[in-house]
């Protein structure tokens, strides 16, 4: 009891730095419902995952990953139930960074698409993990 009292400090330091560590597994994290890359390549083989590119088609054509389809973020909502039939299909989201795949998340998960995820880092991912990339 003797070492409690003297080292209060360092304890609550302790407990205060583990809670901030535990904190993004109990918050659901601030990458729920992202992948990453290697995660998407077995998606895509096990769970014929299907690859949206949610860049303007300037960037698509510029590089993309390989099999995706272009549906830029604005026509998302309009366009996305036509180009997955499927809304249990499993669906990875990617763009340039991961930014505007994380907003199109939503969007897909508003349209009842409950398995869409955003691909962490984009195609800049993607491409640093030296996966396949396309030019249209």
């Amino acid at each position: 009891m003797k070492f409690l009292m003297d080292n209060w400090m360092l304890i609550s330091v302790a407990l205060a730095s583990g809670g901030l560590l535990l904190w993004p597994v109990l918050a659901g994290g601030s990458s729920a419902g992202t992948v990453n890359p290697a995660d998407a390549v077995m998606m895509m083989n096990r769970e014929k995952a299907v690859v949206i590119d949610v860049c303007s088609a300037e960037e698509f054509a510029a590089g993309h990953v390989a099999g995706a389809k272009n549906v830029p973020l604005p026509d998302l909502e309009g366009k996305l139930a036509s180009v997955v039939k499927n809304k249990a299909t499993p669906v990875i989201l990617a763009c340039a960074s991961g930014i505007r795949s994380k907003r199109a998340v939503a969007v897909a998960k508003k349209l009842g698409f409950e398995n869409a995820h955003s691909l962490a880092g984009g195609t800049a991912a993607w491409r640093a993990a030296s996966l396949p990339v396309e030019k249209a």
